[in-house]
């Protein structure tokens, strides 16, 4: 008897495999809410994306909005230029909010709001290593649950590479 795995395989299967990309690429906006995210967005960003851009937060994580605050110029791309938050997450699939365990993650608020408001999926990875306490990782993870569909506590840099490309980045 032939495995399932070995039939599925087989010539007389292939034939019902749609060998063409998604005919609709995805836009995902990759965005560091601190300066060590910052640093890893950065590396990530030189690498070949399918249809990502990588933007930072981490400039306006010190400090909350406050009187006369505008979500206009509110990113920064990673030449240093504003960006309007509104229309990056307007014109995005889904946002990934990259943040390191501990780090002030308080820039996932605002971003979480605006996708909330435009309907656009989100996903948080935080950068845990092996040496991020429960306290640090409790810290982070408060401030990205309730704006992320899915959360991940990455174990290394390598594995939030793996998670964008699995994501269609």
């Amino acid at each position: 008897m032939v495995s399932e795995t070995a039939r599925v395989t087989s010539a007389a299967e292939a034939r019902f495999r749609i060998n063409e990309p998604n005919s609709k690429p995805r836009h995902v906006k990759v965005i560091a809410l601190d300066p060590t995210s910052e640093a890893l967005v950065k590396h990530l960003a030189r690498l070949r994306w399918n249809n990502a851009s990588f933007f930072t937060a981490s400039a306006f994580a010190a400090a909350p909005p406050g009187r006369g605050f505008s979500m206009q110029g509110w990113l920064s791309d990673l030449a240093g230029r504003t960006k309007d938050l509104i229309d990056e997450i307007a014109s995005a699939d889904l946002v990934v909010m990259v943040a390191t365990a501990g780090e002030n993650a308080q820039a996932a608020t605002l971003i979480g709001e605006a996708c909330s408001l435009k309907r656009v999926n989100t996903t948080g990875l935080i950068l845990g290593g092996s040496s991020a306490t429960d306290e640090m990782l409790s810290k982070t993870l408060s401030k990205l649950r309730p704006w992320s569909l899915m959360l991940v506590i990455a174990s290394g840099e390598d594995y939030v590479e793996d998670m964008l490309i699995a994501l269609r980045a």
